[in-house]
């Protein structure tokens, strides 16, 4: 038996379960705290040098971006999402653009691993 999705009006009709009393007590303090347990530092601030796109690292290889995606172990449209802005790139991810985009033949050769002779 076929599974119907709702229409539109069905999903407007749908009270939200969010608590925005909830939203509105929460303080900077509050989100400092969230954000050092999810291991950022609220304190950081950010240099656009230390912010490296991943299409721009994908050009510089010369990849597709089926290639890039399969060389770094990611979906073609997770890939895809970090390009276009959809959704930004955890730490680990942005740390592996940093290896990529200062090391590429050896981030390359450890992704696809490859060992060297010792």
């Amino acid at each position: 038996m076929a599974r119907r999705g709702k229409t539109l009006t069905e999903l407007m009709a749908v009270e939200p379960d969010v608590d925005l009393a909830k939203i509105d007590a929460t303080t900077e303090a509050d989100i400092g705290r969230h954000m050092r347990e999810d291991g950022y530092d609220p304190e950081e601030t950010l240099d656009i040098r230390d912010v490296i796109s991943p299409s721009v690292i994908r050009k510089r290889l010369r990849m597709s971006q089926r290639q890039f995606a399969a060389a770094i172990h990611v979906p073609v449209a997770t890939l895809q999402n970090w390009e276009q802005g959809r959704t930004l790139m955890d730490p680990s991810a942005r740390a592996l653009m940093v290896i990529l985009a200062r090391e590429p033949d050896a981030a390359l050769r450890a992704l696809n691993g490859e060992r060297r002779a010792a």
